[in-house]
């Protein structure tokens, strides 16, 4: 009797666990039943595009050209005017002697309907690659960690390829067109957005505005945008705000992460950076599909779909510069812009512009106690020349927030140690430099800091 009774209980638990594993079985199935179509589309996206086949989708890697002739075929599908080969227009970028990565941007467009106007454009990018693979062992035992970048960046690929739907199916409403791309080796100093501008578009003068969707996908964070500081992208972005949105960005000064909008302030385009800021998943294997807020991001992408209309249909030009604050010297024949050097100048063995602000330019930074008092922040554009002898020289603001920061911005630029030259042709040239220096108050922290209260 007892061994019958011990039985049964066996059965019934085991009847407990099959039930439970197929009630979670149906739980996943049905997961989805009620998202709506975007929703539906994002998750189909990012399942993709942050598939572990992929192994991080590094630049240069399959990964990251089975992503862009994922991009091309659902822009496609989508209506949107392919312009490049289905794995995207490849490019190399010489890093090292010997060494070439070859990355790939995919792009295409919709045509605007205005004939005074469709000849110009608005672009809308996002970064197709990610870090790719990290070996690490443990307990002796080799295991390969995945960096999926579900946030970063398939969130911003998705957004993008939902927006092109959107646009596509709109078309009548767009003045402007507007190019839709997937930018490869962001990693690799946002290259793929440097060949785009500088080697393959032959219109790029006619680029009116650039928008970045980038780490899209934790709204829980907040949702931000970010210009630069330029005036009229900034008044553009307060009068849309002031209409009737399902969500709103935050206008930010402080940039949260360097990105491929980056390249299009270099080639003086005015542009804004839409994000959701930072999450501590960033550029870790714990940025997975889990993470995700789908619900927020179809928000989003409605918000972002109205100011690419508006964008596409203002009737004045948007500045890059205030007339006021606009350089007014000509650049001298002899000296090469950073992006046009064969060989980028480098510092401490970096040609990244990264490792300058990071490991010289705000380990000296000094905000100054009035400015922190007054409240005053912003980042201050600054440019300067590195001689043939790695000197730097000349240093100037480019565009201005406040004479304290551009004071503070140029001094320690001014005190850079040398760099190692760029080159052209293998010989050493002058080379000219603009970056982006960032003066962020943390609240009370930065007034302690100064004895402010």
């Amino acid at each position: 009797m007892n061994i019958c009774r011990y039985a049964a209980s066996i059965a019934a638990v085991f009847f407990s666990i099959t039930s439970f594993a197929q009630y979670s079985e149906a739980y996943d199935a049905y997961a989805g039943l009620y998202d709506s179509e975007t929703v539906g589309a994002f998750r189909k996206h990012v399942s993709y595009i942050t598939s572990s086949s992929f192994e991080g989708r590094k630049a240069g890697s399959d990964g990251e050209k089975a992503v862009a002739e994922y991009v091309y075929d659902r822009l496609e599908e989508y209506g949107v005017e392919m312009l490049t080969p289905r794995e995207g227009e490849t490019f190399g970028i010489a890093r090292n002697p010997g060494d070439t990565l070859v990355s790939r941007n995919v792009y295409g467009f919709v045509q605007g309907y205005d004939k005074s106007l469709s000849g110009h454009y608005i672009v809308v990018g996002a970064r197709l690659d990610n870090l790719g693979t990290n070996e690490m062992t443990v307990d002796g035992q080799k295991v390969t960690q995945i960096y999926a970048g579900a946030n970063g960046n398939a969130s911003g690929i998705s957004m993008m390829l939902e927006l092109a739907r959107m646009v596509s199916t709109n078309s009548l409403l767009f003045r402007r067109s507007v190019i839709f791309i997937g930018l490869g080796a962001s990693s690799e100093t946002f290259s793929g957005a440097w060949y785009f501008l500088n080697r393959s578009f032959s219109d790029a003068g006619l680029i009116d505005a650039m928008v970045n969707l980038d780490m899209l996908g934790t709204g829980e964070n907040g949702f931000y945008a970010y210009t630069a500081s330029n005036t009229d992208m900034n008044s553009l972005l307060a009068s849309f705000s002031d209409r009737l949105q399902p969500v709103y960005p935050e206008l930010r000064a402080d940039e949260p992460y360097p990105s491929d909008h980056r390249a299009f302030y270099a080639a003086e385009i005015p542009a804004v950076f839409f994000t959701t800021g930072k999450y501590p998943e960033h550029n870790t294997p714990r940025d997975t599909e889990s993470i995700l807020d789908y619900p927020m991001m179809e928000r989003e992408l409605e918000y972002i779909y109205g100011f690419v209309l508006e964008l596409a249909n203002t009737g004045r030009k948007i500045a890059f510069w205030k007339e006021e604050g606009k350089p007014s010297a000509e650049m001298s024949d002899d000296v090469v812009p950073y992006y046009d050097c064969d060989q980028r100048p480098m510092f401490l063995n970096s040609t990244d512009p990264r490792q300058f602000l990071e490991k010289w330019v705000y380990q000296y930074l000094r905000y100054p106690p009035e400015a922190v008092m007054n409240g005053i922040q912003g980042t201050v554009q600054v440019n300067f020349i590195i001689d043939k002898d790695g000197k730097v020289r000349d240093v100037r603001v480019a565009k201005s927030v406040d004479p304290l920061l551009d004071e503070e911005a140029v001094r320690v630029v001014s005190a850079s140690p040398k760099w190692r030259a760029g080159r052209q042709r293998g010989e050493k040239v002058r080379t000219s430099m603009t970056i982006p220096v960032e003066f962020r108050l943390e609240k009370k922290s930065e007034r302690k800091k100064f004895g402010i209260r």
